[in-house]
């Protein structure tokens, strides 16, 4: 009897430990999902011959200082899938070479993306840093680093597909297509308006950049149900405390109105992350044109402009003394 006793309280201990073991097992299965989800992404075009995807990788992972991470490859299929809607006519054996490393970042931290050298060179020709944060932003991306790069020269479209391809990976992260169809029309148009101003007193892309991401943050501020007009309004108040009414055409303004009325369209303005990520980009855009003004600014400045303006003075006044 007492045998029948401790084989019964055996196996309900047997029983216990498997349950146990088997908890923990799921649990450390678990932990290590969400470990490699947590990885940063390195995307590598497909295009890259074997020495420039090695130095492809070494040039995006030397901001991790040896951190772990996960490569993904970029080809035609990607670019068909995430350009495309918005107006590009990629094939599945069109050529990708710009790369990319998205690396999470702690809740609040913003969008932040820096464009690196290639052996040497900045070989992205067309895509700036601020158009890449406007679209990350527009996309559902948030508090991240990205790094951008390529081995030969071109726009740089490509290497933001493959940040939308390494969401996708991570199973629950996809992206909405739409959202992202939204982003990549925004990215061609702001770059195209920025390719006519080119050379242009009183323009830079970062004002461009700004304005939207400031038109961003006060349309998210109105919410979802946000009118065409009131679009409108929001843009030419962007315009004029930007100083680019005397760059930006009509043509080119309606261009902007159109692009945030897809944003809205897209859904993003319901997304509670996206007031978020707006208002912070508009923050830092603001912060780095205080900080401009304030190194231009210098007292040494203004005295060399208070001594022209006294020369100027002088000049004038010997002339009239000498009449």
């Amino acid at each position: 009897m007492k045998l029948k006793k401790l084989n019964t309280v055996f196996a309900v201990f047997l029983a216990f430990l498997i349950a146990t073991l088997d908890l923990n097992a799921k649990t450390a299965n678990a932990d290590s999902d969400s470990s490699e989800s947590d990885l940063p992404v390195v995307t590598l075009g497909k295009s890259l011959t074997a020495s420039q995807r090695q130095n492809t990788i070494k040039v995006l992972t030397q901001p991790l200082n040896g951190q772990s991470y996960q490569t993904i490859t970029v080809t035609g299929n990607d670019l068909v899938k995430y350009l495309n809607p918005s107006g590009d006519n990629f094939t599945t054996s069109s050529g990708v070479w710009s790369s990319a490393m998205i690396q999470k970042q702690p809740k609040g931290t913003g969008i932040n993306v820096h464009i690196l050298n290639y052996q040497g060179q900045n070989n992205i020709t067309t895509i700036t840093e601020d158009q890449y944060k406007n679209a990350a932003i527009t996309a559902g991306i948030s508090d991240a680093n990205i790094y951008v790069t390529s081995a030969t020269r071109i726009d740089g479209s490509g290497a933001l597909a493959g940040v939308y391809a390494s969401y996708a990976k991570n199973g629950g992260n996809a992206l909405s297509q739409k959202q992202v169809n939204a982003a990549q029309d925004e990215m061609n148009t702001l770059s195209g308006i920025t390719q006519q101003n080119k050379g242009k007193k009183g323009y830079s892309d970062a004002q461009l950049n700004n304005a939207v991401a400031g038109a961003k943050k006060e349309m998210a501020q109105q919410g979802q149900n946000i009118s065409d007009s009131q679009i409108g309004q929001i843009v030419n108040n962007q315009i004029r405390i930007n100083h680019l009414g005397n760059t930006i055409n009509n043509n080119q303004k309606q261009q902007i109105i159109k692009v945030l009325e897809s944003v809205r369209d897209s859904g993003a303005l319901k997304n509670s992350n996206f007031k978020e990520q707006a208002s912070q980009l508009s923050n830092s855009f603001q912060k780095d044109a205080k900080k401009l003004y304030d190194k231009v600014n210098t007292p040494k400045n203004r005295n060399l402009f208070q001594k022209i303006v006294q020369d100027v003075i002088n000049f004038f006044s010997s002339i009239f003394t000498k009449k």
